[in-house]
């Protein structure tokens, strides 16, 4: 495929980029179904309020998505969430993630109504998959170890805390083998508890509810250090 790279925002529900973000989805991770689907994005980008502004971005080339992220603005926190970033394989290497982060933080600012504090994001550790699931990873062109570095690179940083995603695990438990990454608009080497608490209830509240939601934050507070801080570390380990 070639032809120029179009980045854009999409508004509207019925947009059929939606659908082509999700074919996007499928393509790229080996767990497409742990991702929000094509038609859930349409409805979240109906659903917006003051509390969670729901946003989708898309690199287009030739018609076809070939990059993009889902990503959500939380403007009484100050900070954003990232639930998914992608780019296809033919055009990796070209500063498309780049491109996409980019306009992420530039959209994350308009929609706090100013600065953002940063985007967090989970990603999956390689050291916790299976070898069938790093088969997987393969399977589809992925390299988890790689995503990481790719994170890193646009500025992204590890949170210290053992973190589970609380729910679509086995039998409905949690995910654990996940880790929590902060890319802060400015420099940093820690994030304040506050920020990571209030930013992951805002998440989580829509779909895990007010009890796990509760349960959910308060297993990660009870790790912050004593200044009311987790460190940033660098997420490939290095």
């Amino acid at each position: 495929m070639t032809g120029s790279l179009t980045l854009r925002r999409v508004a509207d529900p019925d947009d059929p980029a939606i659908a082509g973000f999700g074919v996007l989805q499928n393509r790229t991770y080996f767990e497409p179904d742990m991702l929000i689907p094509a038609a859930y994005i349409s409805r979240l980008l109906e659903w917006q309020s003051s509390e969670r502004v729901n946003l989708l971005l898309v690199v287009e080339q030739a018609g076809e998505v070939v990059g993009g992220t889902v990503f959500h603005a939380f403007p009484q926190v100050g900070t954003g969430f990232s639930s998914y970033m992608a780019t296809a394989p033919e055009v990796r290497g070209q500063g498309v993630a780049r491109l996409v982060h980019d306009r992420r933080m530039q959209e994350l600012d308009a929609a706090v109504g100013g600065h953002v504090a940063g985007v967090f994001i989970d990603v999956v550790s390689p050291q916790r998959l299976s070898a069938h699931e790093l088969e997987e990873e393969r399977s589809v062109g992925s390299d988890p170890a790689r995503r990481r570095a790719v994170f890193a690179h646009l500025g992204f940083l590890q949170v210290d805390v053992a973190y589970q995603q609380p729910a679509g695990g086995e039998n409905g438990g949690p995910v654990t083998n996940m880790d929590l990454l902060y890319c802060p608009h400015d420099p940093a080497a820690t994030v304040p508890a506050a920020l990571v608490l209030d930013t992951m209830r805002a998440y989580w509240q829509a779909w895990l509810g007010e009890k796990r939601t509760r349960q959910a934050v308060a297993a990660l507070a009870a790790q912050a250090q004593a200044d009311g801080t987790f460190r940033l570390i660098d997420p490939t380990g290095a």
